[in-house]
């Protein structure tokens, strides 16, 4: 497989490599749309007459074929050109925003059209994430992963900051067809900058149900790789259940509302920029015992809330668990993108990745039980126990410690 890691004049800095920096910019513009999306889609329901069941079957809408499709989308991805799946997706993406766009502008939405256009939105999702994740690595050599992928994480972070705000501004002034627009054409600007890449399909020989079996040995031979999901699974399930799902209530019911809790978000926010800047200059070892470690830092704000600290102590967690959190994704990526040959990437990424979205489900009806047998602060502190035991648990792994950046130090 050609790659771009085989010419001599990539031995620099990952923003030296035009495929890299197109790679970035097309990240940096789609995000740009997606931070306004959520709350430009839930305006649109709220407008057409919804409520929360309506909303709530627009958001299955967008999640369940993600699921439903991931392990294909893998399988596509080790078996043709990352590039042109990264184009195509991203044209399925600004075709589906751009007809919803078009539906609320005139007046048109339904629940049913927002779903679907929500469906094919999350289709899109199912085939560019084993493809985004394979393709780092085609582009740059590894010697420069961790900076790179450091690098990718850098614009989104920022715009996350900032994105929601300006989003809340468009919605509230010009409506949420505008927004909805403006995430169509980035998508398309996306898709076509990442044709560009060129990216060769990886050889194959096997049928894609040969690679699809194949994938599955290849992810539970790997203790390290179905571990670290599984615990992951547990861990996002407990993050979305207690932060973002009891967060907002707990705030209300303690704090300033709706105020303290943009500061909190804010701060979260700002933690994640800050990881990114760290990982630009840290480059640990051991790569997946850092990742376990700063993961678990997501149980310091859980914690605070849950015992009713004051806001000046749950800012500073949020702001920890930021930073913790994008510290662990960036060395989990290196680590994976060092470990898993580049002819799997797609398929073991697709293996991890349901796992994490299937923790969206899982933690909302585990706060669904817990809330009519304790209250949201208990709920709170427990969320943070299970943060904290998927950590040891995972540390336990013997795997995880071999898990380390390569011995010449890349």
């Amino acid at each position: 497989m050609k790659t771009a890691a085989d010419s001599p004049t990539i031995r620099s800095a990952p923003l030296r490599v035009p495929a890299f920096r197109r790679f970035v910019l097309a990240n940096l513009i789609s995000v740009t749309g997606s931070a306004m999306a959520p709350l430009a889609l839930a305006y649109s329901v709220i407008e057409q007459g919804g409520g929360a069941g309506a909303l709530g079957v627009v958001l299955a809408m967008n999640t369940v074929p993600t699921v439903a499709f991931l392990l294909i989308g893998g399988v596509l991805a080790d078996r043709m050109s990352r590039s042109r799946i990264l184009f195509l997706g991203n044209l399925l993406a600004a075709a589906a925003q751009g007809a919803l766009a078009a539906t609320v502008a005139t007046g048109h939405a339904t629940t049913t059209s927002i779903a679907l256009c929500g469906f094919a939105s999350g289709t899109a999702v199912a085939f560019t994430r084993p493809a985004a994740q394979g393709a780092v690595g085609q582009i740059i050599p590894a010697e420069h992963l961790q900076q790179a992928n450091a690098l990718l994480r850098l614009p989104s972070n920022a715009v996350k900051v900032l994105g929601p705000v300006v989003g809340g501004l468009v919605v509230a002034t010009a409506g949420p067809a505008w927004a909805l627009a403006w995430d169509a054409l980035t998508f398309a600007v996306a898709a076509l900058l990442l044709r560009g890449l060129r990216l060769d399909a990886p050889p194959t020989a096997h049928s894609a149900l040969d690679d699809l079996r194949a994938g599955w040995r290849g992810f539970w031979s790997r203790t390290w790789l179905w571990t670290y999901t599984a615990a992951g699974t547990v861990l996002v399930a407990a993050w979305l259940a207690g932060f973002q799902l009891l967060g907002p209530l707990v705030a209300a019911e303690g704090y300033g509302g709706a105020r303290d809790w943009g500061l909190v978000q804010a701060a979260f926010a700002s933690g994640l920029l800050v990881g990114t800047l760290v990982c630009l200059r840290w480059k640990p070892y051991r790569l997946l015992t850092v990742a376990v470690l700063a993961s678990s830092v997501l149980a310091v704000p859980l914690f605070a809330l849950g015992w009713g600290l004051p806001l000046p102590f749950v800012l500073s967690a949020a702001l920890l668990a930021g930073i913790g959190l994008d510290v662990a994704i960036v060395a989990w990526t290196t680590a994976f993108q060092h470990h898993v040959p580049q002819a799997e990437q797609g398929r073991m990424s697709a293996f991890n990745s349901v796992g994490e979205l299937l923790a969206i489900p899982l933690g909302y009806l585990i706060t669904a039980l817990a809330s009519g047998v304790w209250d949201n602060r208990t709920i709170l502190v427990g969320c943070a126990g299970l943060v904290v035991v998927a950590a040891v648990l995972n540390l336990c792994v013997r795997d995880v410690y071999r898990v380390n950046r390569p011995a010449d130090g890349t």
